[in-house]
């Protein structure tokens, strides 16, 4: 990117534009970059990883629009990068939620805003105030789908758990719950991804499997059920990387009270 939205500062480097630069996009900064370095030489997957998350959103996108749903609250969004929801679903309303005023400052830029997708500035850490904002801006009455892409790993448990559990409580049947998340399979290497991300964000939560399913409960998993995300292909065959992904992703559908 040539030059900043004015209130972004080019020289912090910012999780959501390192997730751009992952992707081969053009909205991040030298710092962004450089971090972004830091992190693929620490865990060398982390950009197949990316891409393999990116394919999973896409597909799980197209299979809960595909289910009815035509709403997508996008928590956690970071920037409304290449491939994003609201264009994989432009006859969806999608609200994109993050906290931080840089990432929604420079999202908002991004946007091509209409009817259909905003950008909302709000901490997913305080599940209330957000379902609070957010209603009027969609109907919690229909089937709604809550992206929790990436989001997790910067929540402790204790605070994951339940946000969860008001999501599911809002969401009426038909809805559905889309996550995605790291596993530490290298517990080594944690520290030195903690002190990189620290400079931008949060440190990192990673989950085992087990942990990770109870963030499903109250929602019938989907099939394939839990995988790695590059096991979920989307429609068509389109596949990236060849490396393994240092996570999990799953989407369960609400079906009852």
């Amino acid at each position: 990117m040539d030059s900043a939205p004015e209130g972004v500062d080019p020289n912090v480097p910012n999780v959501a534009r390192m997730y751009d630069y992952y992707l081969d996009g053009k909205d991040n900064f030298a710092a962004d970059r450089e971090a972004a370095e830091r992190i693929m030489k620490i865990f060398p997957v982390t950009k197949d990883a990316a891409r393999e998350n990116r394919a999973f959103l896409r597909r799980a996108v197209r299979e809960v629009v595909a289910g009815g749903v035509r709403q997508i609250i996008d928590l956690g969004a970071g920037l409304p990068t290449q491939g994003n929801t609201h264009e994989i679903a432009p006859e969806a309303r999608v609200v994109y939620v993050d906290y931080d005023p840089v990432v929604c400052t420079h999202g908002r830029a991004l946007l091509a805003r209409g009817e259909k997708v905003d950008f909302l500035q709000a901490d997913a850490r305080k599940p209330d105030e957000v379902l609070e904002r957010l209603d009027g801006m969609v109907d919690f009455g229909q089937p709604v789908a809550f992206m929790m892409l990436a989001i997790l790993h910067f929540i402790p448990d204790d605070d994951a758990y339940g946000i969860v559990g008001k999501l599911r409580d809002v969401s009426v049947p038909g809805s559905h719950l889309v996550i995605s998340h790291a596993i530490d399979a290298k517990p080594d290497t944690t520290p030195q991804a903690i002190e990189v991300y620290n400079q931008a964000t949060a440190g990192l939560n990673l989950r085992t499997h087990e942990e990770i399913v109870r963030f499903f409960d109250g929602y019938e998993l989907l099939e394939p059920g839990l995988v790695f995300p590059k096991d979920w292909r989307p429609d068509g065959g389109e596949t990236y990387g060849g490396g393994t992904a240092i996570g999990y992703a799953g989407v369960g559908r609400k079906t009852g009270p």
